[in-house]
């Protein structure tokens, strides 16, 4: 019995890592070595994904939430797009959520020095596409400063994108409503990548979620599910949604990436 289950474990992990391969784990830049890397970039490989997100609270699913998201998503985006993956940058701009327990943020203009360093130590690597993963909404503004920069003193091209924003449609199709902060979008997108982080058995109901209001801001906010719409949004925990949404996230992504990289060279920029 005992040798029954070894061997049922090993088949797990064997079939783990070969997903992981899968998914893009053999595109990351930090376990490749420099001659490696030197003879790829950028002869076979033009573009380089990074997510960038934060650490803090999310409803019921883990406080890395907004790295977890757009790392998976860059993961299974790479060998679409023919694209490295590099490390993520962790700590993000964290405002009226920073008084609960496990957050980690930085102050925007640090953010926005240190993603526009790495920007453009990507562009200094190689990489003529930079493609950001955003994770997490007030890193927004600083991203898009750090690319301009890094793009006006670098060759190469950057585009920043926020998977939120892009699949709000699709949000709709599948649940029937808006999404929100740790809410059926973003607690769906961990469900479908990482169950393990997600809990469930802590959720007691909408009395943990306060909708976005006009005429009032809370330092802290009162909860860490934030919904973009009063009485829409909560989360779920319905798997094969939270699984079919997010292959439509990798999709729409797929799409833009693919899209926006065409146009860059068809107008050769």
């Amino acid at each position: 019995m005992g040798r029954s289950v070894l061997l049922t474990l090993c088949l797990m992990l064997c079939a783990g890592r070969i997903a992981a391969q899968e998914s893009g784990r053999t595109r990351l830049l930090e376990e490749l070595n420099w001659l490696q890397i030197r003879e790829l970039v950028p002869d076979s490989i033009r573009t380089v994904l990074i997510a960038a997100g934060t650490v803090e609270p999310h409803g019921v699913v883990h406080n890395g939430a907004d790295n977890t998201v757009p790392y998976e998503l860059a993961l299974r985006l790479a060998p679409r797009v023919g694209a490295l993956v590099a490390p993520t940058i962790p700590y993000g701009v964290t405002v009226t959520l920073d008084e609960y327990p496990g957050t980690l943020g930085i102050q925007a203009h640090t953010f926005e020095e240190y993603a526009y360093e790495s920007l453009r130590g990507l562009a200094r690597a190689g990489f003529e596409n930079v493609i950001v993963l955003n994770g997490h909404g007030p890193n927004g503004a600083p991203l898009r400063s750090a690319a301009e920069r890094a793009w006006r003193e670098t060759d190469a091209r950057f585009l920043i994108t926020e998977w939120w924003s892009l699949t709000a449609d699709l949000v709709q199709e599948i649940w029937g409503s808006e999404g929100g902060h740790a809410g059926n979008n973003e607690t769906g997108a961990v469900l479908a990548v990482r169950p393990d982080l997600v809990h469930p058995e802590l959720y007691t109901g909408p009395e943990m979620t306060t909708p976005r209001g006009e005429g009032w801001t809370a330092y802290p906010f009162p909860s860490s599910v934030i919904l973009y719409r009063e009485g829409e949004g909560y989360p779920e925990f319905d798997e094969d949604k939270a699984r079919r949404f997010f292959a439509g996230v990798v999709d729409r992504l797929e799409t833009l990436i693919g899209d926006v990289i065409a146009k860059w060279d068809r107008a050769g920029l």
